[in-house]
């Protein structure tokens, strides 16, 4: 696999296994195969700021993989909004091929590099949407609704509430805890837990902030 090193697929591993995480042959290669993927076209398409391979593997396949026990405890159909390169939702898909994940974005160029992620390593549980989050209309709720560095913590709420029901979560992965953000959460929602999240390799904190609809 073009850019992607026996390094890579090490660090891959190991950084899981520190995530309580067991890889499976087949899902380490699909992982290390989207790697390849967004590092031949993040050349041309700019999907991520992250431009050196060797930062990808713990700032987007183990970020991402750090929220699967919290995405495991959850229902079967996913939204990530904003996916952008596809962050957390290509990983998690790979992870739970039973379940189904939407990645949602407005940018023509990312959406087509997801479509050719779902083609490559063959992600039946994949949807790709290209739209604006707050037109797009599904025809039943989502269980769960992920976003990472997508936007502030109310807009994600007031931009994502008509995309879940009543005991839906919605997952935003920040960076430091962002208390003036939870200060501004809209009425209808609060802060169901926060979460430290330890990504092997990553330097700077990482939170999961679970929100629900409050009843």
């Amino acid at each position: 696999m073009s850019g992607v090193s026996e390094q890579h697929a090490d660090e891959l591993m190991r950084g899981a296994r520190e995530l309580g995480i067991e890889l499976s042959d087949r899902r380490q290669q699909q992982l290390l195969a989207y790697l390849a993927l967004l590092i031949k076209w993040n050349k041309a398409y700019n999907l991520t700021a992250v431009r050196d391979p060797d930062e990808m593997v713990s700032r987007h396949l183990l970020d991402s993989l750090s929220v699967v026990p919290f995405v495991a405890e959850a229902g079967q159909r996913w939204l990530d909004v904003g996916s952008g390169g596809g962050m957390p939702g290509v990983p998690l898909a790979i992870m739970f091929p039973e379940r189904s994940f939407t990645l949602l974005d407005s940018n023509g160029k990312k959406t087509r590099f997801l479509t050719q992620v779902k083609l490559e390593l063959q992600l039946a549980n994949l949807e790709i949407v290209h739209s604006r989050v707050e037109q797009y209309r599904p025809a039943t709720p989502f269980d769960g609704i992920t976003s990472r560095a997508f936007s502030s913590l109310q807009d994600f709420a007031d931009w994502t509430r008509h995309l879940g029901a009543a005991d839906s979560r919605w997952l935003a992965m920040k960076g430091v805890q962002p208390d003036d953000e939870l200060q501004a959460l809209p009425d209808d929602f609060h802060l169901d837990a926060c979460h430290v999240l330890k990504v092997p390799g990553c330097q700077g904190q990482r939170h999961l902030l679970i929100l629900r609809r409050t009843s």
